[in-house]
């Protein structure tokens, strides 16, 4: 203001007012040159926020909306001022932080190009730049597995022998036989007469039992686990299987069947992915960049006791772009195999007519890979020996043991 008077040979004058417009509150000073609040006026309309400072032509924000608010419960990790709630929708309210100046927007926004810098004056919602923290509004009925339907018979009440069982299962899960031809090899290898639809029922009645056998001896997981979804068809749509299976004993440890990719299913697969880790495990999950998974492990992370529970790594696109990726592209590979072998596997059911048949047929498979299928890399062992079934020397054999087992 002294500089101004010396100018003009006059004092500046404070701001003047329209009708109806609201004054800055009179503890507020400009950070910059420390003009009172007189010589300052809200710069933003109704959302009074932002301040103009007459006398330097500086532009802040007002320090009351960053003051520490005891009924707000969310506050930026960078910054440390209160979160306000951006966006509310039937299972997430979207947080976001006000501050200008945060270390976070300041960081998002160096990393833009000057394509990216020019499009975000025109179209700025296309670009996250301020710290968002989602809230999740699950409930637990909300985040319960897939699992096979109850059969309406018993498998003990069925017309054949376990024998016959043992052998539909080994032709249509094991050796990825389907219903059909499993049939067809029953009567004209075994002379055994039985129909596809009869294939059909003895697997979705035996993934009942096997879905119970798989989550009971799945014992503990390894620290980095990887996880993907790839999709089948149901009733002629995409439907989306999420797989995660145990970086050094190459056990799978969470299916779930979904009929999207969002947050919720990634929630429940890798809720059962870390179920049996121990309370000092440090775990690590490796997927590629679909957004649903970062998301669920925050939602997870907030749940959980400890303050750090999961970290995630990132494996995007399919050369190294970055030091990430190429770190865990080796974890990465180890899922896309297992969804190539799961879709050998499928493959013959050329799609499914309920959804029920796909949870069926994928909980037989998550059975076959985990205690029948011998993996080279493990010395022609499955990824869970178990003790019950090493003495048993054919494959329908301990079939038939798995679903005594588990009944």
């Amino acid at each position: 203001m002294i500089e101004y008077e010396a100018q003009h040979g006059k004092p500046l004058s404070p701001v003047k007012l329209r009708a109806g417009s609201s004054s800055v509150p009179a503890h507020v000073l400009c950070p910059c040159c420390g003009a009172p609040h007189n010589y300052l006026y809200f710069n933003d309309g109704k959302k009074r926020s932002q301040i103009l400072c007459k006398v330097c032509s500086q532009l802040f924000q007002i320090q009351r909306r960053f003051k520490t608010n005891r009924k707000s419960k969310l506050f930026c990790p960078h910054c440390g001022l209160a979160l306000f709630r951006w966006k509310s929708q039937k299972e997430v309210t979207i947080h976001k932080c006000p501050n200008d100046n945060c270390p976070h927007r300041i960081q998002a926004l160096a990393k833009l190009n000057k394509a990216e810098l020019e499009l975000i004056k025109k179209k700025s919602s296309q670009f996250k730049i301020n710290y968002q923290y989602r809230e999740y509004h699950y409930k637990p009925d909300e985040l319960e597995h897939s699992s096979p339907d109850k059969p309406p018979v018993e498998l003990a009440r069925i017309h054949n022998s376990e024998n016959v069982l043992g052998l539909i299962l080994t032709f249509y899960v094991s050796f990825a036989v389907p219903a059909r031809k499993t049939a067809q090899i029953l009567r004209d290898v075994f002379c055994i007469k039985v129909s596809h639809q009869t294939v059909l029922n003895y697997a979705a009645g035996a993934a009942w039992y096997c879905h119970r056998f798989n989550l009971k001896h799945k014992g503990l997981i390894d620290d980095i686990s990887a996880g993907d979804e790839t999709y089948i068809k149901i009733l002629g749509k995409h439907q989306y299987v999420f797989f995660f299976i145990s970086a050094n004993n190459l056990k799978i440890t969470a299916y779930h069947v979904a009929d999207n990719r969002g947050t919720q299913p990634a929630v429940i697969a890798m809720n059962e992915a870390i179920r049996t880790a121990t309370g000092d495990q440090k775990i690590t999950l490796v997927t590629d960049g679909n957004p649903s998974y970062p998301a669920g492990i925050h939602f997870i992370n907030a749940q959980a006791d400890d303050p750090v529970t999961i970290q995630h790594k990132k494996v995007i696109g399919l050369q190294n772009l970055d030091a990430e990726s190429e770190e865990y592209r080796s974890f990465k590979q180890l899922v896309e195999r297992l969804n190539r072998t799961y879709k050998y596997h499928v493959r013959p059911a050329a799609g499914f007519n309920s959804k029920n048949g796909a949870v069926s047929l994928t909980t037989l498979f998550v059975t076959n890979y985990n205690f029948l299928r011998h993996h080279m890399s493990l010395k022609y062992l499955p990824p869970v020996p178990l003790q019950e079934l090493k003495a048993l020397p054919t494959i329908q054999a301990k079939w038939t043991k798995i679903l005594s087992l588990a009944a």
